[in-house]
């Protein structure tokens, strides 16, 4: 249990130092950005009880905010993201499996859950947070192609940084 919780420390203060300091002036003419720091959400561990979930969502939104300057808009974006990974994890997983206190990552879920659970989920954190940023349907399309190509570019480069640190499970152990 200590072993998770540091491990979570550790990739939470990476995550975010990597946001702040390179993905925050990366972008391509106000049409993408990337938010991979959304990997912390995704990848706390499942058996998590909800007002934990929803109170590390929050920080982890507000410490964003914090050098975005967006007065909470990031943390309402990951609350909706803690939000929509309570409901992907009821609708898809198993009962004995949401009680375990596994980390959902690519190696211990595989590559078809995985990926669904971070493309829908980057995109309901994207649609939460430039829908909030905007707050107008003016240039609505804009607005939308931001959404789809910041979610592609970040889904992206969540895939790239999972496989980085992709380890595939021992059939050893599973004896």
């Amino acid at each position: 249990m200590g072993k998770v919780i540091i491990f979570n420390v550790i990739r939470f203060l990476v995550l975010i130092l990597l946001q702040i300091a390179l993905f925050k002036n990366i972008g391509y003419y106000n049409l993408v950005s990337f938010y991979p720091y959304i990997l912390i959400i995704f990848l706390l561990p499942i058996g998590m009880p909800n007002l934990l979930l929803f109170t590390l969502s929050f920080l982890t939104g507000l410490t964003i905010d914090a050098f975005y300057d967006s007065l909470g808009l990031h943390a309402a974006a990951c609350v909706a993201l803690a939000l929509f990974r309570i409901f992907f994890h009821k609708i898809t997983l198993e009962v004995d499996m949401q009680e375990s206190f596994n980390t959902p990552s690519l190696a211990e879920m595989g590559t078809k859950w995985f990926l669904s659970y971070v493309f829908f989920g980057t995109l309901v954190h994207h649609f939460t947070l430039f829908i909030i940023e905007t707050f107008s349907f003016t240039n609505f399309l804009y607005t939308l192609a931001s959404i789809i190509l910041s979610s592609i570019f970040t889904v992206l480069t969540i895939l790239l940084m999972s496989l980085l640190v992709y380890r595939k499970k021992s059939r050893i152990s599973n004896i």
